[in-house]
């Protein structure tokens, strides 16, 4: 079953198909998205920075249903679309990082720091993983319509809420335990 903001990214790209924009163009909408949420949350504007975020996790699904939709599908856009998903979600982590330690929280400032790079690390290992395996490592566990990944639209409502103090703990745990299980999934030349 396709995820279901995959269906929804083809819904909103379909009408783009005789259009000038391309894929890789929205790859870098995408980025501009991205950088932008680091940005706001760079500067505590967690409200702002949280929607814009959500924007930019949803946006990431139109490039690939676009490149599909108009057969422009290329191993260049492929790994165009990775590396702004890890630039976009590794600088998410940086910004709370950044905001929190502008707001007196030194630690939680590391702590943005940490769960930044092992969000790095993942993409990397992954990437890595898919050239080593195949495409078949990058797939994820999914159910219901829902990837794994798609945890990521929680940071929305939880910016929304104000608790990115407790988010940025949960991923200083979380994302270098997800990294250490990506490293094990590698190792075992199984699905990450």
């Amino acid at each position: 079953m396709k995820p279901w903001d995959q269906r929804l990214a083809a819904i909103v790209v379909r009408p783009l198909a005789n259009s000038f924009v391309t894929p890789n163009m929205m790859t870098g909408i995408g980025l501009v998205l991205g950088l932008g949420a680091a940005l706001l949350f760079s500067l505590g504007e967690w409200s702002w920075a949280g929607s814009l975020f959500v924007l930019a996790v949803f946006w990431d699904h139109t490039d690939g249903e676009l490149a599909r939709l108009t057969g422009q599908t290329s191993r260049f856009g492929h790994y165009f679309d990775h590396t702004v998903a890890f630039l976009n979600y590794a600088c998410a982590f940086f910004g709370m990082g950044i905001g929190l330690a502008a707001h007196g929280s030194e630690v939680m400032g590391i702590a943005g720091g940490i769960a930044g790079v092992s969000v790095a690390g993942i993409f990397a290992v992954r990437n890595y993983g898919e050239w080593k395996i195949g495409r078949s490592f990058m797939d994820q566990p999914s159910a219901f319509g829902f990837e794994i990944e798609d945890f990521m639209y929680l940071i929305g409502p939880i910016a929304w809420l104000g608790w990115i103090k407790a988010l940025v703990i949960a991923a200083v745990v979380g994302a270098p335990l997800y990294l250490f299980w990506t490293v094990a999934a590698l190792a075992r030349g199984k699905r990450a």
